[in-house]
């Protein structure tokens, strides 16, 4: 796919990076707020007054509703317009923001999270089909690498920003920050984002988007609830089992329908699946650092919160430098290499994760977090720009949505995979079973977290396969 109607638009160009902005805005703060609240968690039971298993669910219906409607939206924008999507999220996201941040009960609290994701939801699933239309083919990487970047530090720097809200304010601002910059992304968003022109008069697939919403809930709610009771109960294997049934029904309702929601006929390009699938893969792995770097360094290490935090921002730092400068690179000598390159080195700082012990120097250890930082970065920018190249116009709405739910299909699944994996292998060396970090027995952790490392360097290792044979099969073609 090369050059849109609005990258030939000469007025529409003039404003493309103030677009790129307004964009960028309402993308780090939808991901940043996946993030923020779980720092927030305990204040909010203690205020509530409800115990901490119902207080994490202020955090899961977040996620379960943007999973639910991703898909949904994403076609929305295909067929009324991408722009109109993204502006309508972008009120409703800041609404929601400030709604969440009084404290009124759970019921207000859950009934916010869950209007403050479906605005999420609208503009995470049109945010890259507007820059892909927006950008000239030349300029197009460098630009996704920009919203690359900022999907990596609302991803990770939720702990660092509500620590520090948290330290000064009451965990309310957590939700109240998103207010102020969503009026100027919505201000500047209504002044220099263009009216859509690539809108389809299609019928909406509603059984197709219902099925997989119902998809979502019952198997994010199986596996959240699963985490708190155990995942053997009747209750559990019963919402896993219809979410089975319910997945067949979906993949037999899209494959016959005209206009479907989720466009399967897309996954016949090799170029686009195989990114999908890398993306989904190296979230998972992200994941599994985010859930268990703070252990290690906080409790193995007896790191101060806010230490441990600064450590950590490494990563989303150095992303934000690289992503972009990548993306410029790629759109220049293409991007399979550097999609290749930058899974090399995430692979590396897994090898280097899974060798830290009690006694490695803490530089060597921020060195592998700057690693996968700039493994990352390298990676995510000419990724993004692979799968927004290889679909048409009218599917850039879908595409943008299967693109942001495996980025939260990722998140999910590695926060899931990584406690469950961290804590069997912990159990497993202690000889009893065990739900957290053992004060008196440090090594304990260790183990499970050398265990965790190889299970993330195998997924990581995979990718760098795949992507590894495309770049192989490509140059012999």
């Amino acid at each position: 796919m090369k050059n849109t109607a609005f990258a030939m638009d000469p007025q529409i160009q003039k404003h493309r990076w103030w677009i790129l902005v307004a964009v960028c805005l309402f993308t780090f703060m939808s991901t940043l707020d996946g993030s923020i609240v779980n720092i927030a968690l305990p204040v909010m039971s203690k205020d509530l007054g409800i115990p901490m298993n119902q207080a994490e669910w202020v955090v899961s219906i977040y996620l379960i509703v943007i999973c639910a409607l991703l898909l949904l939206f994403g076609k929305l924008g295909d067929t009324l317009g991408k722009i109109r999507i993204f502006k309508i999220g972008s009120v409703l996201f800041t609404v929601g923001s400030l709604l969440a941040g009084f404290n009124s009960g759970l019921t207000l609290l859950l009934v916010s999270r869950a209007v403050q994701a479906v605005g999420a939801a609208m503009t995470m699933s049109t945010n890259n089909g507007i820059i892909t239309e927006v950008f000239p083919f030349k300029e197009r990487g460098r630009a996704l690498g920009m919203i690359g970047s900022f999907v990596a530090l609302g991803s990770i720097a939720g702990p660092g920003i509500g620590g520090l809200i948290l330290a000064h304010l009451s965990w309310g601002y957590i939700f109240w920050i998103n207010i102020p910059v969503g009026i100027v992304a919505i201000i500047l968003g209504a002044i220099i984002l263009p009216k859509d022109v690539t809108t389809t008069a299609q019928p909406l697939d509603k059984l197709g988007s219902g099925l997989f919403a119902v998809l979502m809930v019952t198997l994010f709610a199986g596996i959240f609830i699963g985490q708190e009771i155990g995942f053997a109960k009747p209750v559990i294997l019963l919402l896993f089992a219809v979410s089975a049934i319910i997945l067949v029904a979906f993949i037999r309702v899209e494959l016959h329908h005209d206009n479907p929601v989720l466009a399967l006929k897309l996954f016949k390009n090799a170029q686009f699946s195989i990114s999908i699938l890398c993306a989904l893969l190296i979230f998972i792995a992200n994941f599994f650092f985010n859930v268990i770097a703070p252990f290690y360094l906080e409790n193995a290490r007896g790191l101060a919160a806010n230490y441990a935090g600064y450590a950590l921002m490494t990563f989303p730092i150095v992303q934000v430098i690289v992503a972009p400068i990548a993306g410029a690179v790629s759109d220049k000598i293409g991007p399979e290499l550097l999609t290749f390159i930058g899974l090399i080195l995430i692979s590396i700082s897994q090898i280097g994760y899974m060798m830290a012990n009690l006694a490695t120097p803490l530089w060597i250890f921020m060195g592998f977090i700057g690693l996968v930082g700039f493994g990352n970065g390298i990676f995510m920018a000419p990724n993004n720009s692979i799968v927004m190249s290889s679909v048409p116009v009218k599917d850039l709405g879908v595409a943008g949505g299967i693109n942001a739910l495996a980025r939260e299909l990722g998140m999910i699944i590695g926060i899931s995979a990584a406690t469950t994996v961290l804590f069997s292998a912990m159990s497993r060396s202690a000889g009893y079973k065990v739900t957290s970090y053992l004060p008196a027995h440090p090594e304990i952790f260790i183990s499970g977290m050398r265990v965790a490392f190889m299970v993330s360097l195998v997924i990581c290792l995979v990718a760098t396969v795949i992507t590894g044979m495309r770049l192989f099969k490509r140059q012999r073609a």
